[in-house]
């Protein structure tokens, strides 16, 4: 660890505490690595779980082929889900814990058991998974204005805010995650549309990708841990006393609401 990691560290640090958004670090600190940019959010990560914070899982970004072109890169980034910031389905979120939402739909995986084979498979993968759940991400950046770029966002916990689960479980095998429409609505107006395959062609590519990655990085995916697989369809903002829903195919829908 540097004194650069931890003083970008503490930057991202205090900007999530007190929700006021902060300059790309990659101007104010020549963050300029992606290897740099891992450091400092696995140093968060640490400092967050010594004060108690439970670590329920992974969120997987960048897993469009069209955003991975914005950013020029050719894998996706990952972040940690933490449980203070779990939200139940029909839940009313309120807009003082964020500081610049936006959101997307996912499909949600809850690992059945832990993958710590460096070799693993995409069929090892498919056995791991205990169940799917249609989920919303509140992604949120640190960042102002979102003006972020590849080390930024990694630095920054892969601009994680929260996350919605659904509570209509679903085994991998009963649904189609490739070719299942997506619908995410603001307001009962549909703002996004979308589909499984948006996803590196289908959910279970971004999540064996990420299951080879931990277990590279030693920290492989474990047992009960939730997976969100990446973003279905476009982004969208969020505002204070927008209701939104989402609809995946073969799976209920869910809903979250925003209050000042």
């Amino acid at each position: 660890m540097t004194d650069r990691t931890a003083e970008i560290a503490d930057a991202i640090y205090d900007a999530r505490n007190s929700l006021r958004q902060i300059k790309p670090p990659r101007e104010t600190f020549a963050l300029d690595s992606i290897e740099a940019a891992q450091n400092v959010q696995d140093y968060n990560t640490s400092r967050w779980i010594k004060q108690g914070r439970r670590m329920v899982g992974r969120k997987i970004g960048l897993t469009s082929k069209v955003v991975q072109e914005q950013f020029g890169v050719s894998e996706p980034d990952f972040g940690i889900l933490w449980a203070d910031y779990a939200f139940d389905d029909r839940a009313t979120v309120s807009m003082r814990r964020l500081m610049q939402p936006r959101m997307e739909a996912e499909i949600a995986f809850v690992m059945d058991r832990t993958l710590d084979n460096p070799d693993v498979t995409l069929q090892d993968l498919i056995s791991a998974i205990a169940y799917a759940l249609p989920a919303i991400e509140i992604v949120d950046t640190a960042i102002e204005n979102w003006n972020i770029k590849l080390f930024d966002t990694v630095a920054d916990n892969a601009s994680a805010g929260g996350y919605v689960l659904g509570t209509s479980p679903r085994k991998v095998t009963d649904v189609d995650l490739r070719l299942g429409g997506v619908v995410m609505s603001r307001n009962a107006m549909p703002v996004s549309l979308g589909v499984g395959a948006a996803c590196l062609g289908h959910p279970f590519h971004a999540t064996l990708w990420l299951a080879r990655k931990m277990v590279a990085l030693g920290k492989p995916i474990g047992a009960g841990d939730i997976v969100l697989s990446g973003a279905l369809s476009p982004m969208t903002p969020v505002a204070a006393g927008d209701v939104y829903s989402v609809e995946i195919q073969g799976f209920a829908p869910l809903q979250v609401a925003f209050s000042s």
